[in-house]
């Protein structure tokens, strides 16, 4: 679980890199510091991105660990960026510490795919729609509400980012476009954003439906983050934090659940029909 005082998010995927390649050599941290000439505390906090990663150590540890050079330059192309400046720095007070570091990797993903059960997802949602969620949650302090809503939607920006869109791919469940939040006129504008977004070419939203049958994501609401250049991870939120699945088979689990979500689940053209009916009913 993610706790107060975590690495830059750059950081901490250059630092699960580092562990997955160790792992994979079959060495223990004390090995690698004793083939590597790193001293075993210094590696600890590389591996937990706790450090600044210097290109040195990088290229020095992964030699150790025999990888290819050109992973090699990969992640050393990457410890340039790992403390660029936030774009969420200016709600940092009212953002919890696990939720910053996942829109941190949020802004650094080149995709993402995400199932929501319950509620209409953060990036699909609009400006009131957002405001009516916040104001029915205890984890928001009601003098906190209006910036909370304006970091919402700073959020959504990247699906319509010029230069370097979000690729999205959201799977939603008919209860979670039904659920009763706010007024029927909010809730009919939610729609028609819904449909607005699915227009987008970076956007495929898809509505599961009971009478579409079983699948298998029977823990409910996931995320898997796709990055250019390095390798997926998922995430889970809980109430009071978050799980980040940073082992490659558990991430190729979640990536199989996301398949047959995909499988079960309307198709992107028939659940537009589906918004496009509950708006005219």
């Amino acid at each position: 679980m993610v706790s107060r005082g975590d690495p830059a998010p750059l950081r901490w995927l250059i630092g699960v890199e580092l562990a997955r390649y160790r792992n994979a050599a079959k060495l223990s941290l004390t090995e690698a510091s004793d083939h590597s000439g790193i001293s075993r505390a210094k590696l600890g906090h590389l591996e937990t991105g706790r450090q600044q990663q210097d290109p040195d150590d990088i290229a020095r540890l992964l030699m150790t660990y025999q990888v290819d050079q050109q992973d090699i330059d990969r992640l050393i192309s990457l410890t340039s960026r790992a403390d660029e400046a936030s774009w969420w720095a200016p709600w940092g007070q009212v953002v919890p510490d696990w939720l910053k570091t996942f829109v941190g990797l949020e802004g650094l993903a080149e995709s993402e795919f995400v199932f929501e059960p319950i509620i209409i997802p953060g990036l699909l949602q609009t400006e009131q729609y957002a405001t009516a969620v916040t104001a029915n949650t205890p984890r928001v302090r009601a003098d906190h509400s209006e910036r909370f809503v304006g970091f919402r939607i700073a959020r959504t920006r990247r699906l319509t980012d010029p230069e370097r869109p979000l690729k999205l791919h959201a799977v939603v469940t008919d209860s979670a476009l039904r659920l009763a939040v706010g007024s029927p006129q909010l809730r009919q504008a939610q729609l028609r954003h819904l449909r607005t977004l699915a227009e987008l070419p970076t956007v495929t939203i898809q509505v599961l439906r009971p009478e579409d049958g079983p699948h298998t994501a029977l823990t409910g609401q996931f995320v898997v983050l796709g990055f250019e250049n390095v390798r997926s991870i998922g995430y889970v939120e809980l109430h009071d934090g978050a799980l980040y699945l940073q082992d490659a088979e558990q991430v190729e689990t979640y990536n199989m659940v996301a398949k047959d979500l995909q499988r079960a689940a309307l198709s992107p053209e028939r659940s537009i029909a589906l918004i496009q009916s509950m708006l005219a009913s």
